[in-house]
């Protein structure tokens, strides 16, 4: 049997509990619910939470230990002289038996001591899934009798049921901030090898960067060079374009949506703007690179300028317009939660809608712009498909976005392409740029968290 059937045994199980459990409860209470403690529902809520968690708890148990328990059977059951053969050769021999058992293609289904363990494995799985499916459901109906007989108006169910889902919340919140904590650990560990093999000083200085490296010691240029600061600069380039395409423009749009469009024409233009959020990063990279750069070349090139035929102007104008929701979807939402007797105040004082837009809405919503903005600019560091079609992959220390250059996130994706050897600086280099671009991001939230809280202590 499926452990998939044991689960939906267990949610049946759970939800007749949940019947149970509220039937119970109006029963003890001689059918006056005022006589309770708590409503029904929570009793209800108490039994099924009592059924459905130590079963589950155990399952999920059971389904991470079972593959750890059969190999090791299956390495048991093996001949001496299997059992002694070298670990990369019994991975395949174990792996040939796995496949063969899941009825997949397997290179030695023609051995007998295969055949036969393959068997042998598939009895093991069998029994254990009978197994867990008499222990889930004999867990689950203790629990459920349990909690069944504890029942009485006295009860506190409601107090027992919002500390387990507040156990529950504080469990979702804290897998955000560990995984937080593994991504920064697991990039700081592997800096610190990229470290030990380049200078921190040549990371941070130095102007150049090609990261190639020889395989043999004997071959021309076999160390590279790991300066990241024309990474940064085009990055930092890129994303001023976008910003200054999505910024005024995304402000503007939620403007007139939120203060002058008709309901019928808000209506209709909303979500039509919206709809470029969610074009792929693709499409955007192939009209950048066959449609805005060939053009930003050929005008460039009919009053005199030298215009490469990837640039960042491409790049950063394609994101910038990829950009605009961003900007103007969160800032149209956060004018509109701008209460509306501050307009009607205005306009009371004699101020017009232009200068109540400017002086009461816009500082009023500044905090909630300046996050879209943050965002928008997150969105646009980030970004590496449009960067890698429109402008290029090869490192140039520019400000002319006239030229050709690559951004961090780029570099991160060429650098981890492919097989790489995880013991060579040209890999741990894309873990020096990732905690790189962290603390920059980290550094922008800093600065923006600022800004925003003096602000609000000015308009609060």
């Amino acid at each position: 049997m499926s452990p998939y059937f044991a689960a939906a045994l267990l949610m049946v199980l759970t939800a007749f509990g949940h019947v149970l459990g509220r039937h119970r409860a109006r029963w003890t209470a001689g059918g006056d619910i005022r006589g309770l403690h708590s409503l029904p529902r929570y009793y209800g809520l108490f039994v099924a939470l009592w059924t459905a968690i130590p079963a589950a708890f155990v399952m999920a148990l059971w389904l991470v230990l079972q593959p750890y328990i059969l190999e090791h059977l299956l390495i048991a059951s093996l001949g001496e002289q299997l059992r002694t053969l070298p670990a990369d050769t019994l991975g395949l021999l174990l792996n040939d038996i796995r496949n063969l058992a899941d009825g997949n293609i397997s290179s030695r289904r023609g051995d007998l001591v295969v055949i036969k363990a393959a068997a042998r494995l598939s009895e093991w799985r069998a029994l254990g899934h009978a197994g867990l499916l008499v222990m889930t459901l004999a867990i689950g109906i203790g629990g459920l009798l349990l909690a069944w007989r504890r029942i009485s108006p006295s009860l506190r169910a409601r107090i027992s049921v919002e500390r387990v889902f507040k156990i529950f919340l504080v469990a979702a919140s804290m897998v955000a901030i560990l995984a937080t904590i593994g991504i920064v650990l697991s990039l700081l560990f592997e800096t610190i090898r990229f470290f030990g093999k380049v200078p921190v000083t040549e990371f941070l200085f130095n102007l150049s960067w090609s990261p190639q490296t020889s395989l043999r010691a004997d071959q021309v240029a076999s160390a590279g060079t790991f300066g990241a600061v024309s990474l940064f600069a085009g990055t930092l380039l890129i994303t001023a374009i976008a910003m200054i395409v999505a910024v005024p423009v995304g402000l503007m749009s939620a403007i007139y949506l939120s203060e002058y469009a008709p309901r019928r024409l808000r209506d209709v233009l909303k979500p039509a703007l919206e709809i470029l959020a969610g074009i792929p990063t693709v499409v955007y990279g192939f009209f950048a690179a066959l449609t805005v750069a060939p053009a930003i070349r050929g005008w460039g090139q009919a009053v005199g300028l030298d215009v490469a035929s990837e640039s960042a102007l491409a790049a950063g104008l394609v994101m910038g317009v990829m950009i605009i929701p961003f900007v103007s979807s969160l800032s149209d939402d956060v004018i509109n939660a701008v209460p509306q007797t501050l307009r009607d105040g205005s306009q009371a004082l004699g101020a017009t809608q232009s200068e109540t837009i400017r002086q009461v809405i816009i500082p009023a919503a500044f905090p909630g712009i300046v996050g879209s903005v943050l965002l928008a600019v997150s969105r646009a560091i980030g970004e590496t498909m449009i960067v890698v079609m429109a402008a290029g992959l090869a490192a140039n220390l520019t400000i002319n976005p006239l030229e050709a250059v690559t951004t961090v996130t780029v570099q991160i994706v060429t650098l981890l392409v492919g097989d790489q050897e995880f013991d060579s600086a040209k890999t741990l280099a894309a873990f020096a740029l990732g905690l790189a671009l962290f603390c920059v991001t980290l550094a922008l939230n800093v600065i923006a968290l600022k800004t925003v809280r003096k602000y609000r202590e000015k308009y609060d």
